[in-house]
């Protein structure tokens, strides 16, 4: 593979209310080959995305704040430094267990167009959570499947 530069911009972003989701892509995949995506997500206090799984792995640092993640049924808290890796097809979600926005920085691999992907997931959500069958109609597009209710704390 060539070099190739990209310069991540500040540009509005993606907003999905009904998942308390506003998402940065600071790297698409046509920078890396398809290697690898990267996206910046805020989450709002007591939201996170259904519980779900896909091909990609993805690692996620948490950039402010703390989250309550489930990988394979296995819950555990990440703070503000945290790595947390979720391999390929783990059941996994996550929520902001804090009174304040929380912020990620996850990288996806290979890579994903996030910007396709999300601007999507935002239009089926513009009305709140569908059902699982429309999630699930929608996901099979890209390989994902919706498998319960996003994450609450105990």
């Amino acid at each position: 593979m060539a070099f190739t530069s990209w310069h991540s911009k500040d540009e509005d972003g993606i907003r999905i209310p009904a998942i308390g989701l506003d998402l940065r892509v600071r790297l698409p995949p046509a920078a890396s080959d398809s290697a690898l995506t990267i996206i910046e997500t805020t989450n709002a206090p007591g939201f996170g995305p259904p519980l779900h799984r896909h091909p990609e792995t993805e690692v996620f640092r948490v950039l402010a704040g703390r989250y309550l993640f489930e990988v394979d049924g296995a819950r555990f808290y990440a703070e503000t430094g945290d790595l947390v890796c979720v391999p390929g097809g783990a059941a996994h979600g996550f929520v902001n267990v804090t009174d304040a926005p929380g912020q990620q920085l996850v990288m996806i691999m290979p890579g994903l167009d996030a910007e396709a992907f999300f601007t999507g997931l935002g239009d089926i959500m513009k009305d709140g959570i569908p059902d699982r069958a429309a999630l699930n109609l929608f996901g099979g597009r890209w390989n994902v499947e919706f498998l319960g209710p996003p994450l609450r704390p105990d």
